[in-house]
């Protein structure tokens, strides 16, 4: 058979598994491991050889496996996760919220805004959208609504500033695409920071304007604080400012490589925790054993987009498209928009992280013919995963949120909710696209 139809076969049968709601990591893994013996047992010179492409494709995945997990830049990923969760059972990633609450007080929608803050701070550490969505969800939403604001808006705020947390470093999807794509997770991160501030900026002047235009769904609020209680509150989320500084003052000085900066956060984050009795055993077992399983999960979806990523390089189909867009004779204007266009879509139906591998064997040979930097691409590429998890039907940060929230509030409503988070979110992205310095400028000075 040849390759290059084979591939294209592999390809579709992929989607539909997905589609069909098959895991993401079995879809990719079992449809690549298939097709890789295929590959071998039915060459395109002709003839069979079932049992003489048993050792060759055995041979072939074993080693892409442990090509992957033997990655000195994977090791960062349970590091991040861990970081997350002690931060998260010690209280400091709540501290960064209490503390934004009180010193916005007077603002409007000041506590909508804070929650956009507060998601902003945890991301910085946990490096998790969903983790962010479901947390901040549990303090932030119930506040909004103790105070008046509308559910709308409520829960608008916290699912759109839980995406934040696919931008600001540390972010597990840029250290999975700076593996795939071969590019400098440092760098990657660095390039995350003025867009995910932009973005955190833009989240916050939505919420003005909705305050301004209709402030019934965003009362003033009752509570005075002394400057006394400004300072103490803002005093309590230093271990979060430090962590912040560690990651991004560590990568951008060049004293660390994204691993050791979550290996050096982590046990901090620790040892604070620890002195200032912050957690307890228990909580140090159970953040472990959620570490665990979260990174089993990335590390088991990973290994199969990395064969399925083999097998697409095997049978040649990168390279065909590569050669249908350049007979097509697309501009890069139109071939960047067909891009994000792809993403939005694929956004409305499925998981970020499997969007990610399920597209970037393709993606990347397409942007690199056009001579487009990948760090760009990749703040691009993550951004548009971001806009992903508040798309519906199948937005993840709203249905995370609406699993936490109590009581309920209808997921229609939170999807009307983040309506408007979405168009500015649109507006952010052209930015990004019209102006490659925004993301480039911090990464250039390593």
């Amino acid at each position: 058979m040849e390759p290059v139809l084979m591939g294209t076969l592999g390809l579709g049968l992929s989607l539909v598994l997905i589609l069909l709601r098959v895991p993401i990591a079995f879809a990719l893994g079992a449809m690549a491991v298939s097709c890789i013996y295929a590959f071998f047992a039915f060459p395109a010179a002709g003839g069979m050889q079932l049992q003489g492409a048993i050792a060759p494709a055995l041979t072939l995945v074993t080693n892409t496996y442990f090509g992957l997990f033997h990655s000195y830049d994977l090791t960062a990923v349970p590091l991040f996760i861990a970081l997350g969760h002690i931060c998260y059972r010690a209280g400091i990633t709540s501290d960064i919220y209490f503390a934004a609450r009180t010193w916005l007080t007077r603002v409007p929608g000041g506590l909508a805004v804070a929650s956009i803050l507060g998601c902003c701070g945890f991301s910085a550490i946990s490096g998790s959208s969903v983790a962010c969505a479901a947390t901040m969800g549990r303090i932030a939403v119930p506040e909004m609504r103790k105070y008046g604001y509308s559910d709308r808006l409520a829960s608008g705020a916290v699912a759109a500033g839980g995406t934040l947390g696919a931008l600001i470093p540390p972010s597990l999807l840029f250290i999975l695409y700076g593996i795939f794509a071969e590019q400098s997770i440092s760098r990657l991160f660095l390039a995350g920071v003025v867009p995910g501030i932009i973005s955190m900026l833009s989240y916050c002047l939505v919420v003005a304007i909705w305050a301004t235009w209709n402030p019934a769904s965003a009362p003033p609020a009752t509570e005075q604080y002394s400057l006394r209680d400004r300072m103490v509150a803002a005093a309590r989320s230093w271990p979060a400012v430090l962590i912040l500084v560690i990651i991004i003052g560590g990568i951008y000085g060049g004293y660390f490589t994204a691993t050791e900066a979550a290996a050096v956060t982590f046990f901090i984050a620790l040892f604070i925790s620890a002195v200032g009795r912050r957690i307890t055993m228990a909580d140090f077992i159970e953040a472990m054993r959620e570490t665990a399983v979260q990174s089993a999960a990335i590390f088991v979806i990973a290994g199969a987009a990395k064969v399925f990523v083999t097998f697409v390089s095997l049978t040649g189909v990168a390279t065909w498209l590569v050669d249908l867009v350049q007979q097509a004779d697309l501009s890069t204007v139109w071939l960047i928009l067909a891009i994000v266009l792809v993403y939005l879509v694929l956004g409305m139906f499925l998981d970020p992280l499997g969007i990610m591998l399920l597209t970037l064997p393709f993606t990347i040979p397409l942007v690199e013919s056009h001579g487009f930097n990948l760090i760009w691409f990749g703040v691009i590429v993550v951004k548009l995963l971001e806009m992903g998890l508040i798309t519906p039907p199948v937005g993840l940060n709203v249905f995370v949120l609406n699993s936490v929230v109590t009581p309920k509030i209808p997921v229609e409503r939170m999807f009307v909710g983040v309506a408007p988070f979405f168009l500015m979110d649109l507006v952010v992205l052209a930015l990004l696209l019209v102006f490659p310095a925004l993301s480039l400028w911090m990464a250039s000075a390593i």
